[in-house]
């Protein structure tokens, strides 16, 4: 497979902030290559928030990291709702995290971050946030050319004390930018592509890892939860796709999530292919990569700590059937051949 150049990118939390940080502190710690759970809390109103969730509007707020060597870094950001479908079915709103304020100088380099954040305030609505966490959290296994996440517990304060705090697990996303510089890419925007235009080895792969997960809310044309970059080094080279947001996936099995129109599903765990065909020998070289980290994946299931007893066993069993599958010649033929899109 083609690949972009690796290089080695550091990102820390509060870049920049080294100097005026506790010496064991924020300065020395790197948001997306450390796997320990932040305490969080965003403090804003709440109240307005939900009134704004049809508009781009931002917001002032508080934002508090309680970091795990009990550094405690408070500034004040901006932030807005996000997202569509969400806005309009959960209490809760996705949330963007704007750093770049004259307020938030420690935080300044962190730029935007996306916050995913349960629909409701229930536990389960936070153990549907630690699944689609772990579902990153796989896909990181899998390729590189991947969205990393950390793990977040959130306090929710309104600053007008009408909204009753709570406190839930929630986490930020990697920015897609930062992703591809990390690769030696850069990301692809506002150009038309359809599926089969994009880098067929990578695309493979999304697509069966869409497949494994049991998510169908995605596509390559309309840039729908997929996004595309290319090699700095090649601006003529097919993009690579990279996949996001599965809070829709069988994997993670959200109330809100209804199978799409115009397939015959009773439920979103039910897994449909949506990539185009391939021979034999390309899918049995893609499922290797499956195959040779299905121990590792296995691992980080049931060692997943945010994550409940009960979940474990549910997001691993629906797993396992992939795995199981993938071990069936006919199955991968009728499922990856016979039965992939044709338009």
């Amino acid at each position: 497979m083609k690949k972009c150049s690796w290089v080695i990118l550091t990102v820390y939390l509060f870049h920049g902030f080294i100097a005026s940080a506790q010496p064991s502190a924020a300065g020395n710690l790197q948001l997306f290559s450390d796997d320990r759970t932040i305490d969080l809390t965003l403090a804003t109103d709440y109240k307005n928030l939900f009134s704004q969730k049809r508009k781009i509007e931002y917001q002032p707020a508080t934002i508090t990291f309680h970091l795990p060597d009990s550094a405690v870094i408070s500034e004040d950001i901006q932030l807005e709702a996000r997202g569509h479908y969400r806005k309009d079915q959960c209490y809760m709103p996705p949330i963007l995290l704007n750093f770049k304020n004259p307020t938030s100088p420690k935080l300044q380099s962190l730029n935007k971050l996306k916050l995913v954040v349960g629909c409701g305030t229930s536990n389960d609505d936070g153990q549907l946030v630690v699944k689609e966490a772990l579902v990153y959290k796989i896909y990181n296994l899998l390729t590189d050319m991947s969205l990393r996440i950390r793990m977040l517990r959130v306090t929710y304060q309104d600053t007008k004390g009408k909204i009753k705090s709570y406190t839930q697990f929630g986490f930020l996303l990697e920015d897609m930018d930062a992703m591809a510089k990390k690769n030696n890419c850069y990301q692809v925007k506002k150009q038309a592509f359809n599926t089969e235009s994009t880098d067929r080895e990578q695309m493979t792969l999304v697509a069966i890892f869409e497949y494994m997960i049991g998510n169908m809310d995605w596509s390559v044309p309309v840039y729908h939860n997929i996004k595309l970059m290319r090699p700095v080094t090649d601006s003529f080279a097919m993009p690579y796709a990279i996949a996001y947001d599965f809070d829709h996936s069988g994997f993670v099995n959200a109330g809100y999530a209804l199978p799409p129109e115009g397939f015959e599903m009773n439920s979103v765990k039910e897994r449909v292919y949506r990539g185009f065909p391939r021979t034999m020998e390309e899918l049995q070289a893609t499922l290797d990569i499956f195959r040779q980290k299905k121990e590792s994946i296995k691992n980080m299931v049931m060692n997943f700590e945010p994550l409940t007893s009960k979940y474990k066993k549910e997001v691993w069993s629906y797993l396992d059937e992939f795995f199981n599958m993938i071990e069936n010649k006919s199955d991968v033929k009728s499922i990856f051949i016979n039965n992939a899109r044709q338009q």
